[in-house]
């Protein structure tokens, strides 16, 4: 018997999507692409969720830019790496959807939308040991993206993270960031930021605010620019509070705008793409090891992403998967307090690994390979420490390092560092001795671990963790220093401390799947009408964190084959290969490529 709403309105569409970053954008525009009544709805007061503070990268092998640039890959290396990456969590029909809708997904958006998107080339995977890694080739990034095509609606995009940001302009994850770094040592890249900055400062003048959207908020921009010009209605302010549901079946969902309930009826499904469970404390508390109340733990993603994806699936019967080895992607964060009395948090993804900057714990040790991947960091952070739950650790530098590339949100010469200082955000000491006894960290094990890490830094060689051994960790060092581009001494005062905790940037655990993002229950049945992608769905990853993208790329890939399934437009693409693969075994002239029309197959 359906779910019915007293005395409340009611509206009728093909396809409900719960939420507004990058996995159910996705979903709404391929399924308006194949001639779906579409309609978005989002909680928060800004669409683009999780998306619109990320990196903006999307992990996709084979994908078409890279392929154009001849980089030499294989979609069977990039399933062996997986293969390794997943362990006993490998899903081979998930994984083998992701791979090869992947570059179709690209393909498709490039062709018939608004996104755009840069190579890069030079990002390694994040474990070059395992089979199958690449050194690049595999992620790409957003294009940026002009706010100004927007027009009005661009207020309604949620903002950039601030603390990634220097007076409201936000610096792109690839070239930018290398021009950032070398502002005072190449006239190339001075010449590059003073024109950015330049060009900013106008847009400050004329708009009240930077209009040249890079990373996540360039790849939300985007999408939201496709789902407008779609003529797609996406509902702000509007939570889903419960499914409606004939028998077993998915048949739309109650929403509240505004205080007033209403009936949001989906003829062919509804998809949940609400951003995972990042602020639901419940949870944490439940999967968490170092949160055993829930709050010991701080969450990148926005405030609203509280799980409603996850209490909706179990509504209706589907699991809730939450073996993995990792419920969440983690990132070390320090906590900001602005002078305008705002705080935030600061995801260390750059800084940690450059050279003259190490992590310890409050012994004075440290407790891993401070150029490792963010989400083995924290990991290793965890391990390390003797009671997780009541964690103090540190990033330490001395006055050179900080000054050339900065710490946390410090940044480097000639930025002023009074504020941080003054905030206690910036922990100085005039010696290691005195800044571990200002910090609250054991001076003796401070003094003997940085002793023995300028012995490294000299050498070339961490014969403690092997940091810079590896493709990856040399990417997240200096390619001008030597021997290793991720060691450099600790000898120049005075020195830093920065306190950080263990963070995230979204959730791994999430509702089973399959490979088409139908939801499925806990005997592994589908729930007709039901579907879930981005951070709502269990990762194909598996609880591991493969590679810069992991996250988005999936998250777009799944919502794109969501959309398609809605739509019926995978039956179609399943004919014609059964067809070609008919004619290839009777040896005859393979059947002719269908239609290049949207709503028929989508390619």
């Amino acid at each position: 018997m359906a779910t019915t709403v007293a005395g409340g309105d009611t509206r009728e569409c093909d396809v409900l999507v719960i939420g507004s970053g990058a996995g159910g954008l996705s979903a709404a525009i391929t399924a308006r692409l194949h001639g779906l009544d579409v309609i978005v709805v989002e909680k928060q007061a800004r669409f683009g969720g999780t998306t619109a503070r990320s990196g903006g990268w999307l992990w996709i092998p084979m994908n078409p830019l890279s392929v154009a640039e001849g980089v030499q890959d294989s979609l069977e290396d990039a399933r062996t790496y997986l293969r390794h990456e997943t362990g006993a969590h490998y899903d081979a029909a998930r994984v083998d959807a992701f791979l090869t809708e992947g570059p179709r997904m690209i393909d498709f958006f490039l062709k018939h939308t608004a996104v755009r998107f840069q190579g890069g080339y030079a990002f390694p995977d994040y474990h070059q040991a395992q089979p199958g890694a690449r050194a690049g080739g595999r992620p790409i990034v957003a294009e940026p993206f002009d706010g100004r095509e927007l027009g009005e609606r661009l207020a309604e995009l949620a903002p950039p993270l601030r603390e990634l940001s220097f007076a409201g302009l936000v610096i792109g994850s690839g070239n930018d960031l290398k021009h950032f770094f070398h502002f005072t040592r190449s006239f190339e890249s001075f010449r590059f930021v003073i024109a950015r900055v330049c060009s900013h400062l106008w847009d400050l003048v004329r708009h009240g605010r930077g209009m040249r959207l890079v990373n996540g908020n360039a790849l939300a921009a985007r999408l939201g620019k496709s789902l407008f010009d779609l003529g797609v209605p996406l509902w702000l302010n509007t939570a889903a509070r419960e499914l409606l549901r004939e028998g077993d079946a998915v048949t739309g969902a109650v929403v509240e705008q505004q205080g007033k309930r209403l009936t949001i009826r989906a003829r062919r499904g509804v998809v949940l793409a609400s951003g995972g469970f990042p602020h639901d404390v419940e949870r944490r508390r439940q999967l968490y090891p170092h949160a055993p109340t829930g709050r010991e733990h701080w969450a990148l993603p926005p405030a609203g992403n509280t799980g409603d994806g996850a209490r909706l699936g179990e509504s209706a019967g589907a699991r809730f998967v939450d073996d993995y080895p990792n419920a969440a992607a983690w990132a070390p964060v320090s906590e900001v307090r602005w002078p305008d009395g705002e705080r935030g948090l600061y995801p260390h993804f750059v800084d940690r690994g450059k050279p003259g900057v190490i992590a310890v714990l409050a012994d004075g040790h440290r407790f891993g390979n401070e150029s490792d991947s963010y989400h083995d960091f924290v990991q290793a952070m965890v391990r390390g420490s003797p009671d997780p739950a009541a964690m103090d650790a540190f990033f330490i530098a001395d006055h050179r390092t900080l000054r050339r590339y900065g710490l946390g949100v410090v940044k480097p010469f000639p930025v002023p560092i009074g504020w941080w200082l003054h905030s206690g955000y910036l922990i100085r000491g005039q010696s290691i001795s005195h800044l571990a006894q200002r910090a609250g960290i054991d001076p003796d094990g401070l003094q003997a671990t940085v002793r023995v890490f300028n012995e490294y830094a000299r050498s070339g060689h961490d014969l403690e963790f092997g940091r810079g051994d590896n493709a990856y960790n040399r990417s997240q060092g200096d390619a001008a220093h030597g021997p290793n581009p991720c060691l450099g001494p600790i000898e120049q005062g005075p020195f830093y401390a920065v306190r950080i905790r263990p963070g995230e940037l979204g959730s791994f655990a999430g509702l089973r799947t399959d490979r088409y993002s139908r939801a499925l229950d806990r005997q592994g049945r589908i729930i007709d009408g039901l579907y879930a992608c981005g951070n709502d769905a269990a990762s194909v990853m598996g609880g591991n964190y493969a590679g810069g993208g992991i996250t988005l790329g999936p998250a777009m890939t799944f919502g794109y084959i969501a959309g398609r399934h809605l739509a019926g437009a995978h039956l179609m693409a399943e004919r014609r290969l059964e067809a070609t693969e008919d004619a290839r075994i009777a040896n005859a002239a393979p059947a002719p490529p269908a239609e290049r029309s949207i709503p028929r197959d989508g390619r």
